[in-house]
């Protein structure tokens, strides 16, 4: 199984107790793999310290920062597809970087943003 980066609609749907989700997550673990999760993909979704579900999947998974290089590349990426969501850039940013999958609730805006940079992503719907 390869890498997976988890964007916001990944951790919406732990939040949800999405049965799919969470049996993806635990063959994940399973197998040896560590999902990836950007640290303003957490920003967006942390709103309560109640979000236990989120609390638990995050558990699991590798929080990447948000340092200087990869704000800048994050930055070239949104030059080069014309976009503007700086979150869902990074997620495809750490995608490219690791080779790893993008588990998404919103494939039509990850696509769009990788299709106009002329990238070529792995997507996987939630």
């Amino acid at each position: 199984m390869s890498a997976a980066v988890y964007d916001a609609g990944a951790l919406g749907a732990a939040e949800r107790h999405d049965r799919k989700l969470w049996a993806d997550h635990r063959v994940r673990l399973e197998a040896g793999v560590v999902p990836l999760v950007l640290a303003p993909v957490v920003g967006k979704l942390s709103g309560s310290p109640r979000q236990a579900n989120l609390q638990r999947l995050l558990r699991g998974c590798e929080i990447i920062p948000l340092d200087e290089s990869m704000a800048h590349a994050v930055g070239r990426l949104l030059g080069r597809s014309g976009t503007v969501d700086i979150v869902d850039a990074t997620v495809v940013t750490v995608a490219v970087r690791r080779r790893a999958r993008i588990v998404t609730g919103d494939r039509r805006d990850i696509a769009r943003l990788g299709n106009s940079a002329g990238l070529r992503l792995d997507i996987i719907d939630v």
